[in-house]
């Protein structure tokens, strides 16, 4: 028992973190290789290497999972003090494989070939049509972005696109490749415009997806399902930007009943409330004195036809803006913001209730006992009242950026 427990021990020293040992990178020139300032880290690795994220095997783990920054040719290396070698009866975790069978085909495993396909980038230009430029300053420097529409069909976007979304397993939980073959799939790339040796270079920053779903007769409903600005470029205001040229680009088309989103995360989610709010608070029927009338159907109305907002979403921005207008030092005003807010937090609650009666009538009493689900009337206000305080901290958040922003 002691033996097998020393054993156990010295194992221990094998484990490491997957987050911390796979090193990501954008190469634009044969010095970034070197160069730790552009290295990158995933948000989470447990879609590979499960919950516990961990990599079992060796000490000092680094795993290089490099890019070229325009055609995303990847390159992969790993590097260790020391490696377990089977000799207990334990085998260390086929790191290169895992990551492999995730890969796009042509993994570069050669230092000079990489560096040789890093020159070659001069040579790359974005896929698709130009929807949008616009410049950012960034740390003193202004510097340029584009944004392009794509589909499947463009030459070399297949896979370019392999390569893309490798990144989504490392960044959006519960991520999925998208089946390539189907042609109602959008996408819409970012790229960063530079120069380099005097020639045009282009990086990738990011990317979003949408699919055209049909609606009878003869309309579609885009609905977003994969977006992601990469590390590098996070917090410079390129996600609303990229969401709001899709907004640009099908909202005009009459064809387009409105636009859906994909079980965002919470990141999403408050990109998709600033920019949606930013664009609802321009509308007529958004401003202060329609606002405090309360929620209306000319909201929605306006909401679906210009913006292509569905009606949950318009009411969301409603409370959103409603806030961003109600004096909260005001006992009075704040009080009529939060009844209105709570009668719609507890529908829900009424559909339990008109549940709970239905079953009144149906079960013995014994069986009604075994299934009630009801809340209590005090249980019930206080969870009201914790989903009213979640809500205005979140729209607070947005009100923040859209004061920011403006």
């Amino acid at each position: 028992m002691a033996e097998m427990s020393l054993v156990r021990n010295r194992l221990e020293d094998f484990k490491c973190c997957a987050n911390d040992a796979i090193h990501f990178k954008l190469v634009r020139q044969q010095a970034d290789f070197e160069d730790e300032k552009t290295t990158f880290k995933p948000d989470m690795t447990h879609q590979l290497f499960g919950e516990q994220e961990s990599i079992f095997g060796y000490k000092d783990l680094v795993v290089q999972v490099f890019f070229t920054a325009g055609k995303l040719v990847p390159y992969m290396s790993l590097s260790f003090s020391d490696m377990v070698t089977g000799q207990d009866g334990v085998y260390p975790d086929n790191v290169t494989e895992k990551l492999m069978k995730e890969m796009a085909p042509g993994v570069l495993t050669n230092r000079d070939d990489f560096l040789t396909a890093v020159d070659k980038d001069v040579n790359f230009t974005p896929f698709g049509e130009l929807m949008h430029s616009y410049k950012v300053v960034v740390d003193g420097e202004e510097r340029e972005f584009q944004v392009y529409k794509t589909d499947i069909e463009t030459p070399g976007f297949r896979e370019y696109h392999q390569r893309l979304q490798t990144f989504i397993l490392f960044y959006i939980d519960a991520a999925s490749f998208l089946d390539d073959d189907d042609d109602k799939w959008r996408f819409y790339l970012l790229f960063e415009k530079y120069k380099r040796d005097g020639n045009t270079m282009y990086a990738t920053v990011g990317y979003m997806t949408a699919y055209n779903y049909y609606a009878y007769p003869d309309k579609v409903r885009p609905r977003l399902s994969q977006f992601l600005i990469l590390p590098p470029f996070q917090r410079q205001g390129h996600g609303a930007r990229l969401l709001q040229t899709f907004y640009n680009d099908v909202t005009p088309d009459p064809k387009v009943v409105d636009i859906t989103v994909e079980d965002p995360s919470e990141n999403f989610q408050r990109l998709r409330d600033f920019v949606d709010a930013r664009n609802c608070a321009a509308l007529n029927n958004f401003q202060p004195d329609y606002l405090l009338e309360g929620f209306h159907s000319a909201m929605v109305d306006e909401a679906r036809k210009k913006l292509k907002l569905n009606k949950q979403q318009a009411r969301r921005m409603y409370e959103i803006l409603r806030l961003r207008i109600t004096d909260e030092s005001n006992t009075s005003m704040y009080r009529q913001y939060r009844l209105d807010v709570k009668r719609r937090l507890n529908k829900p609650f009424q559909k339990s209730k008109r549940d709970f009666h239905k079953l009144e009538k149906a079960l013995h009493p014994d069986e009604l006992a075994q299934t009630l689900s009801c809340l209590t009337t005090e249980q019930r206000q206080m969870q009201l009242e914790k989903l009213f305080q979640e809500h205005v901290t979140a729209y607070r958040q947005i009100i923040n950026r859209m004061a920011t922003a403006s």
